[in-house]
């Protein structure tokens, strides 16, 4: 099994998708997007994972890639591939399938409980999650469910946390699962700006004194993974449109 990521800034990579996918035997590559690297052909892909950035989906003039970014998830998805987006990811993803991406209400940013939807827990992969968990936090926007989709968890700060779509082979995380403790120090440093008081922005220190939580989205991100796996041992034969 081959897996390939799409990075869209330095400091956020695999993290512990990584340690997960080598255990299990995949092959993993990665584009490095913000260096100008082109992703491959889809034939070199069996899973798509889009990951987190600063940016927004929108910026297209100042991030140029983003348009054909899109245009490759697009084909991945239509190509049958599994397709995970996390944060950006999820927003890029929602947003190929036709859900509007915007501004929430609040910047959810550091460690916030996370509820799985009525839909989720008949899912046959996010039922593996507990129905309450916690989970590590960055982001300022949301999106419309895409049509087709399916809501399956929500924050007290944001009401669309995650979705499925074509019954979990494309999935979007607006939460952290894969964070590792190294990863949300390097977000820290890259990003401390963002640091500001909110309602739903925790400071650096609280952010960093909660050691238990980044074993927590551990366990949860294999647990996840590995049903995932489980659900989709190989990749199906070509869909029709994402749109």
């Amino acid at each position: 099994m081959k897996l390939h990521y799409l990075q869209h800034v330095p400091f956020e990579g695999l993290a512990n998708i990584e340690n997960w996918a080598r255990v299990r035997g995949f092959s993993i590559t990665g584009t490095r997007l913000y260096a100008g690297a082109n992703p491959p052909a889809l034939d070199a892909v069996d899973w798509l994972v889009v990951m987190g950035g600063p940016m927004n989906i929108y910026e297209e003039g100042r991030y140029p890639w983003l348009k054909e970014e899109k245009k490759f998830i697009e084909k991945a998805i239509q190509s049958g591939k599994v397709v995970l987006g996390i944060c950006l990811g999820a927003q890029l993803i929602a947003d190929v399938l036709g859900g509007r991406v915007y501004r929430n209400p609040h910047k959810e940013i550091g460690w916030f409980n996370v509820s799985l939807t009525p839909e989720a827990r008949a899912s046959r992969l996010f039922s593996v999650l507990p129905d309450r968990f916690t989970a590590f936090h960055w982001h300022g926007d949301t999106f419309h469910l895409p049509p087709e989709a399916e809501r399956t968890a929500e924050s007290e700060a944001c009401a669309m946390q995650a979705f499925q779509y074509d019954g979990g082979r494309v999935t979007g995380l607006q939460f952290h699962l894969e964070s590792s403790g190294e990863s949300i120090r390097l977000l820290i440093s890259h990003c401390r700006d963002e640091l500001t008081a909110g309602a739903y922005i925790q400071d650096e220190g609280t952010i960093l004194s909660r050691p238990q939580h980044i074993l927590e989205i551990s366990r949860n991100m294999n647990l996840f993974l590995d049903r995932l796996k489980e659900a989709f041992p190989a990749c199906p034969a070509e869909v029709s449109s994402a749109r």
